[in-house]
């Protein structure tokens, strides 16, 4: 069970939002570089990172910032980003940069071609970001729910050939409410392809609860505000993952 630390950027900034509100940021470094630094050191096997600006923008905003951090992370670990990928030049300057994953949300749900194609174009890179509620996947920075079904959408993805899913839900994310296992489970039994689990990290009960799942599919969870504010230390976290997943 990985557990990925994440790496929000606004502004150049790292900072972590409560449900996807932009005005709802709270700074915890100005410097992303460092915080990469500090996760690798800590012993990080995989970082995540969001362009919020971009995700906004429709198209990548931090770029300075991303590069610093592929700079200090090097070929140690896996890099993953998402937020305003919505291209295959996008993409293509992304893992050039040194990007291991591109994660596509939005893009996916209202251009299903373009995911395709990305899957195609780059197999094996292709990340797809579904944030829902109740069992229905929102887009545009979760700021529109839609009727699709995130079990169908996951399926029709594994059919184009994403690497994993990354399952978020929105109603807990940035809120340390707790992981919501049982929905993702759901996901994670209805694919082949792996799930990574987002939304509501709180502290050690939760990484027990997703370690009972691994064997469903469950990869990995992302780490946000719990292991920035303290409340989940992510050595604890990840050494705890790996003593009951061996």
């Amino acid at each position: 069970m990985l557990i990925i630390p994440a790496i929000d950027l606004k502004d150049g900034q790292c900072v972590r939002l409560k449900q996807g509100l932009m005005e709802q940021a709270t700074v915890f470094s100005d410097s992303p570089a460092e915080m990469a630094r500090i996760w690798l050191e800590k012993g990080a096997r995989r970082l995540h990172l969001v362009d919020l600006n971009g995700a906004f923008a429709g198209k990548p905003k931090n770029e300075s910032a991303i590069k610093s951090i592929l700079k200090v992370v090097g070929s140690d670990i896996p890099v993953q980003l998402g937020g305003g990928i919505r291209d295959l030049d996008t993409i293509e300057r992304c893992l050039d940069d040194g990007l291991s994953y591109v994660i596509i949300g939005t893009a996916a749900v209202k251009n299903p071609g373009f995911l395709h194609d990305a899957c195609t174009a780059f197999p094996g890179h292709i990340i797809v970001g579904l944030d829902a509620k109740d069992g229905k996947v929102a887009t545009d920075g979760w700021s529109k729910l839609t009727g699709h079904d995130v079990v169908d959408l996951g399926k029709k993805y594994e059919d184009y050939g994403v690497e994993s899913i990354i399952y978020t839900d929105i109603g807990r994310d940035g809120m340390l409410s707790g992981i919501n296992i049982e929905a993702t489970v759901r996901l994670a039994q209805a694919l082949t392809i792996p799930v990574i689990a987002s939304g509501g990290l709180s502290n050690l009960d939760d990484i027990r609860n997703l370690c009972a799942v691994e064997g469903e599919g469950v990869i990995g969870t992302i780490a946000g505000r719990a292991v920035y504010d303290g409340s989940l230390d992510f050595k604890a976290a990840q050494d705890l993952a790996d003593e009951l997943g061996a």
